[in-house]
C-alpha cells in the first residue's frame, strides 16, 4: 500500500527523486555512495572511474570525501576522473578555472594520481579542439566507461555545459554559452563582460553512457528548472530532460530545491491531504486562478473536476469554503500598516496600539527600503509614526569606476574653486585612475575607491529617505563588517555583525521591524543580512522585555514578490504614492539606467517594483477584491 501510494504521489515525475532535509545531508549520502563504489572496486583490484562536476553543488560532496580520507582511510590510488567540461579559453591557474576549484576542493586533499585526473584543456589552440575531444572520449571508452557520473543542474536546465538546442547523442566538443549561464558565472569573473562566451564539454551522449548518474540540486533557486527536468517533456530547450530517458538516473535534491514539484506545490492533486488553513488558501487561490474566476463564483463542480473534491466533502458547502478564504484575503489589506488607532484591530493585520509605534526598516543595500517597500515607508511615516531605517552594507561594489571618477573630479573642481589646496585630490585621482586602468576582474578596490563609492551610496540613500519623510537622526548606516570581511575570511564570524545590530535594536527598541525577505537575491546578501537580524533577536528575546511586543515583517520586491497565498499584509497604495514612492528610487542614481548587478531582470529597479505591485494588485482585483493601483506584500515572521 505504501508503494502504491508513492506511485500515486509521484505520478508527474518521469525521473526517479530522491529528496532529503538539506545540502548537508545529500552531500554526505552521496559522497557515501561514491565511497562504497570506489571500496568495492578496490576489493576486486578494479578501477573506479568517476564523472565529476564543478560549481557550488558538489562542494559539501567533496569535503565529506575528504574528511573520508583523511578520517577513515579512504584511498583515491584506484581511482580515474574525467570532468566535464571547462571555460575555453582560461589557463588552469585562473582563478575561474575548473582544474584550480577540483585542486583546491577536492584533489589536493587526496591520494589520488594526477595522471588520473583529466579536465577538458582550455588553454588549446582552436584548431586543435576537435581532435582533443575525440581523445577525450577514446579515453573515457579506454577505461570501459564512466562507472558514476555527477552532475549539477545549470537554471537554463544545461547539464555539463549542454545547453539547451544540445542533441541527445551529442559528445565532447566546444560549445556557445547562454547569455543566462554568463550571467550566473558573472560575479566569479567580475562581469558578465569577463566570462568566457565557449567552453568545451562532455556532451549528452557521453553522459548517458555512464553505468549510473547522480544529478544534484539544492536550494529554491533551482526549484523550477527541477521541475522541468522532472515533470516536464522531454525537450532540446531543457537538455537535462534527456535524462528521462535513461535507466540509471537518480535526481538527489533537498527540499527547497523540490518545491516546486507537484507533490508538493499541489498535493491536492495526487493524494488526499491534511487540510491546513494555509493549504485551503492555496487550493482555492490556485483553482480561481487556474479558472480565471472571482473566489465567490467558484462553484462545487469546479472543486469537483480540478482535484479537490476531497476539500469539497470535507469542508463544504463549497460556498462557505469561499466566503471564508475571500475574507481572510480581504482582511491582510489595510491602509495603516502601522496599525489603525481607535480602530477594531480583530480583523487587521497590525495591532492599533500603540499609537505610535517605533518601527525601523532594515535595508540590505542603500536602495531596498524604497525599492521594495517604497510606499509603506513612506505612509507609515506620513501616518506619525516613529520610522528608522537602517542601512546594513555600504552596497559599494555597485558603483561603476567611472562614476567614482566623476566624484573625484567634482571634488577637485570644488576645492579649487574655493581657493583650497587641491595636491590631495589630484593626487587621488591620478593613483585612482591608474589603478582603474589596470584592474582586473574581482580584484578589490583601494580603500580609498571603496569609501568613495559608499559615500555615494550614502548620499544617495539618504535624500531617498528624507523624500519618504524621515529625519536625518533616523537615518542608520551600520556598514556591517561581513559585507567585506566574509570575501577575505574563508571562515569568517558573524559576531560582530550580530552585536552591531543588537545594540541598534536596544537602541530603537521597535514595535515593528521590516527586513528583507527576498533570498532570491543573486549575490546571497538579502539572505545574510536577515539572518544577522534573526540571530540579534533571538538573543535579546530571551532578556529584554520589549521584544515580546515586536513584530517582524518580511517584504519582498527587487527580484520575486510573495505569493497570494502566503501574504499577510497588503498595503495598496494610490496612483500619487507609486509616483512618489518612484521618485525616492530614483534618488539612487549611480542604480539608474544599467546598475552593475542588474541580476535577471533588464528592466531598472523603478519599473520592475511598479510592476510587480500593480502585478499582485491585479491579481486581488482577479480574485473579486477591489481594484488597486498597485499593493506592497509583507509576510509575518513566527518566532518559535
Amino acid at each position: 500500500m505504501l508503494k502504491l501510494n508513492l506511485l500515486e504521489e509521484t505520478r508527474y515525475e518521469k525521473v526517479p527523486v530522491k529528496i532529503y532535509p538539506d545540502d548537508s545531508e545529500a552531500s554526505i549520502a552521496i559522497a557515501h555512495r561514491v565511497a562504497k563504489l570506489i571500496k568495492d572496486k578496490q576489493q576486486n583490484n578494479q578501477t573506479t572511474v568517476l564523472g565529476l562536476a564543478t560549481g557550488v553543488s558538489p562542494i559539501k560532496v567533496y569535503k565529506e570525501l575528504i574528511r573520508l580520507h583523511k578520517e577513515e582511510g579512504l584511498s583515491f590510488s584506484n581511482v580515474v576522473t574525467f570532468n566535464l567540461d571547462e571555460y575555453y579559453p582560461i589557463q588552469p591557474d585562473a582563478e575561474q578555472s575548473y582544474v584550480r576549484f577540483m585542486k583546491q576542493n577536492l584533489f589536493d586533499h587526496v591520494d589520488i594520481d594526477m595522471a588520473n585526473v583529466n579536465i577538458p584543456d582550455g588553454t588549446l589552440a582552436q584548431e586543435d579542439i576537435a581532435d582533443f575531444c575525440l581523445a577525450y572520449e577514446q579515453k573515457i571508452n579506454s577505461y570501459g566507461g564512466i562507472d558514476l557520473q555527477i552532475l549539477g543542474i545549470g537554471r537554463t536546465g544545461h547539464i555539463g555545459f549542454n545547453e539547451p538546442g544540445s542533441a541527445p547523442n551529442s559528445g565532447t566538443r566546444l560549445v556557445t554559452l547562454n547569455d543566462l549561464t554568463r550571467r550566473d558565472a558573472s560575479k566569479d569573473f567580475g562581469g558578465k563582460d569577463n566570462v568566457p562566451k565557449k567552453a568545451i564539454t562532455m556532451g549528452i551522449g557521453t553522459i548517458f553512457k555512464a553505468r549510473e548518474i547522480i544529478l544534484m540540486a539544492w536550494n529554491e533557486k533551482k526549484a523550477s528548472i527541477i521541475k522541468k527536468a522532472v515533470e516536464g517533456g522531454i525537450s532540446t530547450d531543457v537538455p537535462a530532460t534527456y535524462l528521462q530517458m535513461s535507466a540509471n538516473t537518480e535526481f538527489v535534491i533537498d527540499e527547497d530545491a523540490a518545491v516546486e514539484l507537484t507533490r508538493f506545490n499541489l498535493p491536492w492533486l495526487v493524494k488526499d491531504c491534511q487540510w491546513t488553513d494555509i493549504l485551503i488558501k492555496k487550493a482555492v487561490i490556485w483553482l480561481a486562478k487556474t479558472l480565471q474566476k472571482p473566489i465567490l463564483k467558484l462553484t462545487e463542480n469546479d472543486y469537483n473536476t480540478n482535484g479537490m473534491s476531497q476539500l469539497a466533502t470535507e469542508f463544504g458547502p463549497v460556498y462557505n469554503i469561499n466566503i471564508r478564504i475571500f475574507n481572510n484575503i480581504q482582511h491582510t489589506i489595510t491602509g495603516w500598516p502601522g496599525g489603525k488607532f481607535n480602530a477594531d484591530d480583530s480583523q487587521r493585520p497590525e495591532r492599533a496600539l500603540p499609537q505610535v509605534k517605533s518601527s525601523i526598516v532594515f535595508s540590505p543595500h542603500p536602495d531596498d527600503d524604497v525599492i521594495s517597500m517604497g510606499g509603506t515607508f513612506i505612509r507609515l511615516a506620513d501616518q506619525g509614526h516613529d520610522v528608522h531605517v537602517a542601512y546594513q552594507t555600504s552596497g559599494n561594489t555597485a558603483v561603476w569606476d567611472d562614476d567614482a571618477l566623476r566624484y573625484i573630479e567634482f571634488s577637485i573642481d570644488f576645492a579649487k574653486s574655493t581657493g583650497q589646496d587641491v595636491t590631495y585630490l589630484t593626487d587621488l585621482y591620478a593613483s585612482t585612475t591608474a589603478f582603474v586602468k589596470s584592474k582586473q576582474p574581482n580584484q578589490s578596490d583601494t580603500k580609498e575607491l571603496k569609501t568613495i563609492k559608499g559615500l555615494i551610496r550614502k548620499g544617495e540613500a539618504v535624500a531617498g529617505a528624507r523624500l519618504s519623510g524621515l529625519r536625518d537622526e533616523n537615518i542608520h548606516f551600520m556598514d556591517l563588517p561581513f559585507y567585506d570581511g566574509s570575501k577575505v575570511e574563508k571562515n569568517y564570524s558573524y559576531e560582530a555583525d550580530i552585536q552591531q545590530t543588537m545594540a541598534l535594536l536596544q537602541k530603537v527598541k521597535p514595535h515593528q521591524i521590516f527586513a528583507a525577505g527576498d533570498f532570491a537575491d543573486p549575490h546571497g546578501t538579502h539572505k545574510i543580512c536577515f539572518e544577522i537580524i534573526l540571530e540579534a533577536l533571538t538573543r535579546l528575546r530571551k532578556t529584554e522585555a520589549w521584544t515580546k511586543d515586536c513584530w517582524l515583517w518580511l517584504y519582498r520586491g527587487a527580484w520575486h514578490e510573495f505569493e497570494i497565498h502566503e501574504i499577510e499584509m497588503a498595503v495598496p497604495l494610490s496612483p500619487q504614492e507609486v509616483e512618489r514612492k518612484r521618485l525616492a528610487i530614483f534618488k539612487h542614481q549611480s542604480q539608474k539606467d544599467i546598475p552593475v548587478f542588474p541580476g535577471d531582470d533588464a528592466r531598472e529597479f523603478w519599473v520592475r517594483a511598479e510592476d510587480r505591485t500593480r502585478e499582485t494588485a491585479r491579481l486581488y482585483n482577479e480574485l473579486g477584491l477591489a481594484e488597486y493601483e498597485a499593493i506592497e506584500a509583507f509576510v509575518k515572521w513566527k518566532f518559535d
